[in-house]
């Protein structure tokens, strides 16, 4: 079996205790978050000085009262919406390292974001006179709908973490593969927005996008804070945590919901944004170690912060000519898994 899909679970203790750093560690990555999305706020093809982004935000008086409607309307949304697509990501990131017991696992690995992109390119290259504002819907349908195929085939006399990986990573070639088919056979100017979409960006994303995701990141995101626990129990194996008293089947179904809906939302919101799943919660493990009572906070503002910077680098780095943050995600994710490919199999 290659060495990447070998089950390592990390060492935690049985009795969990919120990490001293954690608070300290939030309140610093808040404190940068809103410090970038000022940055990112200001930054375009008009510029508004940081004060006087600060200032709109508070409904004060600025120098210029075009500023309102730039903040406000065209550019907030966008960045807010970068920062809850990220910490959706990161926490479904955590939350499939956590049920697979596998460091290197997350939602695009095992084909939950593969079934989302299938779908949604399906309806952009395939019934191209479709309401735009059915991407999402499929793309949500498509990551739910590929998450349950995982979990039935995956089961055999109970869910384990290595079929739900081995089935994930077969569901996530099968719709790879599917999804280069119609790219490759479809009309050209539909197969161009459908490429775009793939590469995951937040460009013109607004108020009403925002208002339809954050609900599915805050009613499960606290389902997978109030889940933290019982992550933290799955860790220790299957026969440990049946020995504890675990409902074993019922906590890992309930965990996985969690995150393809996360995930699922997220791929909705902005298209493929990959890797953040996987570096957020890695990130998060070496600040405040591997208990999810703080890891899961912990990785949720990372992957907010590296979104919210991805979308910034993304219209710094060419200007006035924008790159889609997945790109520049992927740029930084695929050299750091390469890394913790290496890292896992020297350890």
């Amino acid at each position: 079996m290659k060495q990447w899909l070998v089950v390592r679970p990390p060492q935690i203790p049985i009795s969990f205790h919120l990490d001293r750093r954690v608070p300290g560690i939030l309140l610093g990555l808040i404190l940068a978050t809103l410090v970038v999305m000022v940055l990112s706020v200001g930054q375009g093809e008009y510029p508004v000085p940081p004060l006087d982004v600060i200032k709109t935000v508070l409904g004060l008086e600025t120098s210029n009262s075009d500023f309102a409607f730039i903040v406000m309307t065209l550019r907030l949304p966008r960045t807010l919406v970068a920062w809850g697509v990220g910490m959706g990501l990161a926490i479904a990131g955590t939350i499939t390292q956590g049920i697979t017991r596998n460091p290197l696992a997350s939602p695009g690995i095992i084909g939950v974001n593969a079934g989302a992109s299938l779908a949604a390119v399906t309806l952009v290259v395939l019934y191209p006179e479709l309401p735009v504002a059915l991407i999402p819907v499929a793309a949500f349908g498509g990551a739910f709908t590929v998450a349950v195929l995982i979990y039935l085939l995956a089961w055999k006399g109970g869910s384990s973490p290595v079929r739900l990986i081995l089935v994930g990573v077969g569901f996530s070639l099968i719709a790879g593969a599917l999804t280069n088919l119609m790219v490759t056979f479809g009309n050209i100017y539909n197969v161009s927005q459908a490429l775009v979409w793939l590469a995951g960006s937040v460009y013109g994303r607004s108020w009403e996008q925002l208002n339809v995701f954050v609900p599915w990141l805050i009613g499960f995101g606290l389902l997978s804070l109030l889940m933290s626990r019982e992550l933290n129990v799955l860790q220790l194996g299957d026969d440990v945590a049946r020995s504890l008293g675990s409902r074993l089947e019922l906590q890992r179904g309930l965990l996985l919901l969690s995150g393809v809906a996360l995930a699922g939302s997220a791929v909705a919101t902005a298209g493929g944004i990959g890797f953040v799943g996987l570096m957020a919660p890695h990130l998060g493990r070496q600040m405040v170690g591997p208990s999810h009572e703080g890891l899961l906070p912990v990785a949720a503002l990372t992957g907010g912060f590296v979104v919210v910077v991805a979308d910034l680098l993304g219209r710094l780095l060419f200007a006035p000519i924008e790159l889609p943050c997945g790109i520049i995600t992927a740029i930084v994710g695929a050299p750091y898994f390469l890394y913790l490919l290496i890292r896992d199999r020297n350890s």
